[in-house]
């Protein structure tokens, strides 16, 4: 009896709305875990010194403060050598003197804030996370998401298949729903069964490129959600014009445009000094 009367009642109990319709993308690839873990590798072991000019658009906030304040756009310069060496140079904006300088010898880092008179120094690992979600930015963050770290030998790794809906860019009236594959990479606990995990590194079919990474930390708590856009050629590379750096814990967003990309450059020593503190400024020493 319900069935007969489902029809009647349709039109006065029902309602239709529009909504984008998704395209599967032209092509999908398949993969095996062994390849994917191999091809991972091969990318991140394909670069050892990096020479990147970055357009940099930084926020911080959301719903724990109840607002976001954006900053201006500036430029930067990333340099990242093997071993621990990186480091992060911003401009200001028209005058395009330093904003900051940041340099680590990928145990303890140095940044110099010329325009606060202010300089920072202290360990690469937070052990003591600031409310300035600012203070917590450290270089492993920068070469963490520059660099797509396979799994180690001691690492265990999983695969799961999936899918994700993305829409292209705003003029297109559809979206897209590609098949992904997401690779776990987790680390035993010593004397124990209890896995903890690493990263998770998702995988998009239609290219088999990385979109997204997110990083844990040894609490198991997601630290660092980096997505992937825009791949382009820079050289033989195809790497991502676009890299956007999430911290959900400090409420911290980071967009980097990649306008040049050099690797495999030789850097010298000096370009990784750590920066001249002028006596007048004000030294904060973070655990």
């Amino acid at each position: 009896m319900l069935l007969c009367l489902l029809p009647a009642l349709a039109g006065c109990l029902s309602t239709t709305r529009s909504v984008m319709q998704t395209h599967p993308p032209e092509h999908v690839l398949s993969s095996s875990l062994q390849a994917l873990v191999t091809e991972t590798a091969g990318r991140y072991y394909a670069i050892n010194t990096l020479n990147a000019k970055v357009e940099v658009a930084a926020s911080t906030g959301g719903g724990k403060q109840g607002k976001v304040v954006e900053y201006t756009t500036f430029t930067g310069y990333v340099l990242l050598r093997k071993g621990g060496d990186l480091r992060f140079v911003g401009l200001a904006p028209v005058v395009g003197s330093k904003l900051l300088d940041m340099v680590t010898d990928g145990k303890v880092f140095t940044m110099v804030i010329p325009p606060r008179s202010r300089a920072i120094t202290g360990s690469n690992e937070v052990s003591v996370p600031s409310t300035n979600p600012l203070e917590n930015l450290r270089p492993t963050i920068f070469s963490d998401a520059f660099l797509v770290r396979s799994a180690a030998p001691d690492e265990l790794v999983s695969l799961v298949s999936d899918d994700r809906i993305y829409q292209p860019d705003r003029t297109r009236k559809y979206v897209v729903d590609e098949p992904e594959y997401d690779i776990g990479i987790y680390r035993v606990v010593a004397n124990s069964s209890e896995l903890k995990t690493q990263r998770v590194i998702h995988v998009g079919r239609a290219t088999l490129l990385p979109y997204q990474q997110d990083i844990y930390d040894a609490k198991g708590q997601l630290v660092t959600v980096v997505d992937y856009d825009d791949y382009k050629l820079f050289g033989k590379l195809m790497f991502p014009s676009r890299i956007t750096i999430h911290r959900p814990l400090d409420q911290l967003n980071l967009l980097l445009t990649l306008t040049q990309l050099t690797v495999n450059q030789a850097l010298e020593d000096d370009q990784f000094e750590q920066p001249h503190i002028p006596a007048s400024y004000q030294v904060q020493k973070l655990p």
